[in-house]
């Protein structure tokens, strides 16, 4: 009997995680760039591993599809170049850019206390300490050689936060918000 292919609508939203985002398409042969959106992508992409399409919210992307990782290695400057099954040639590759890679969270190792993924703060709200007053929507992570850096949508244009207990008081995921209490003239 033929085994049915799993499907990312398959398997309920909040089970899938963020954990990573094609850049771009690598060579002729279906090879990806991707951004790791975790700090263990050589778990992540290891060959075999089953992915799936998604959006930056973390939902399965409409096409539902499954990837299962044939090979992946570091590339520069931080990337990792991946084969998956499937994904043969560049023209198919090239429909993949900007795209984001979900994995199931029980499949991930557990966070220890008081840590996050650096994915799971992707779309978070952020509020000042003290009035809650709104300051932006977390829209992408960076890791910069002095610390992760949080990119903030704001009304107008976007600003950098530093990722850091004096200015990042209270990762709130349930709430899926971030507490922060900026130094004069960081968001001003």
């Amino acid at each position: 009997m033929p085994r049915r292919a799993t499907r990312a609508s398959d398997v309920a939203a909040p089970e899938l995680t963020l954990v990573g985002r094609v850049r771009r398409a690598h060579g002729i042969h279906g090879e990806l760039v991707i951004e790791p959106l975790t700090n263990v992508p050589d778990a992540v992409f290891a060959p075999g591993r089953r992915v799936f399409a998604g959006t930056i919210d973390g939902d399965p992307a409409p096409d539902g599809r499954t990837l299962v990782v044939e090979e992946s290695r570091p590339f520069k400057g931080g990337g990792w170049i991946v084969a998956f099954d499937g994904i043969a040639d560049r023209n198919e590759a090239e429909r993949w850019r900007e795209r984001y890679v979900l994995a199931p969270k029980d499949e991930l190792a557990p966070v220890a206390e008081h840590e996050v993924y650096l994915h799971d703060l992707l779309g978070l709200s952020v509020v000042r300490a003290g009035s809650l007053e709104p300051v932006g929507d977390v829209i992408d992570v960076y890791e910069l050689p002095q610390g992760i850096m949080l990119d903030v949508r704001r009304l107008k244009g976007s600003v950098l936060i530093p990722f850091r207990p004096e200015v990042v008081t209270q990762v709130d995921l349930a709430g899926r918000r971030l507490i922060i209490d900026p130094p004069d003239g960081l968001i001003e």
